[in-house]
């Protein structure tokens, strides 16, 4: 059973948005035009009807075009927005969790690629009342497969296992997770619908196909 919205801790979110993304070309997708807005604007609008902190992971040279993007942000007041900057860049999603976990003042933090402009702030608000009292919660889909990069984590234990991570031989971002106490919710076992929360635009051509749904 989920627990209760008492038992649900305050959390923040972090964007992942440093990688490279080659397959997504010589743009930053981070930035790219997706409905008449940065997809990266997409992924804040939805994620400030939760938190009230939102950190962004990117490389140095990033933060000045998302800060554009960002700007003005209307209906979100209340939310505080920090960068959190990749000491080295591209270290994967391992990196970049580390990174920005390192910058939540809250104990717990979302944590959402932003190449996921249909992530769902219900279903994170789900997983972090799960993660109450653990070091966190994420998703296994059907298909075996988690989904890190769409899940809450205790910001401190989170960012020591995947600097740990980072030092080892191993640098799957499974390995973080094995290396706390994360609570694994089977994707058949959520209450809130999947919907398209954990699709993620990688190329040109998703984009286009994001664009037509958010536009009909």
């Amino acid at each position: 059973m989920t627990p209760t919205p008492r038992d649900q801790p305050s959390f923040s979110a972090v964007i992942l948005a440093g990688g490279y993304a080659t397959r997504f070309g010589d743009d930053d997708k981070a930035v790219a035009d997706l409905a008449g807005k940065p997809m990266i604007r997409h992924v804040v609008e939805r994620l400030s009807e939760s938190v009230d902190t939102i950190v962004v992971n990117c490389r140095a040279e990033q933060q000045s075009p998302i800060e554009s993007a960002l700007e003005p942000l209307s209906g979100d007041s209340t939310v505080t927005r920090e960068f959190a900057i990749d000491p080295i860049p591209d270290l994967g999603p391992v990196g970049g969790i580390k990174t920005g976990l390192e910058a939540v003042s809250n104990e717990y933090a979302a944590v959402v690629a932003c190449d996921m402009p249909f992530c769902s702030p219900p279903l994170l608000e789900e997983l972090a009342a799960r993660a109450a009292g653990h070091d966190g919660a994420v998703v296994r889909l059907e298909d075996g497969w988690y989904q890190p990069t769409h899940a809450v984590y205790r910001a401190q234990p989170m960012a020591a296992a995947c600097g740990a991570v980072l030092e080892s031989d191993d640098k799957r971002i499974v390995r973080a997770l094995e290396a706390i106490d994360c609570v694994v919710v089977e994707e058949n076992d959520l209450e809130t619908p999947v919907g398209s929360a954990f699709e993620s635009i990688d190329t040109k051509e998703a984009l286009l196909e994001a664009e037509r749904r958010l536009t009909r």
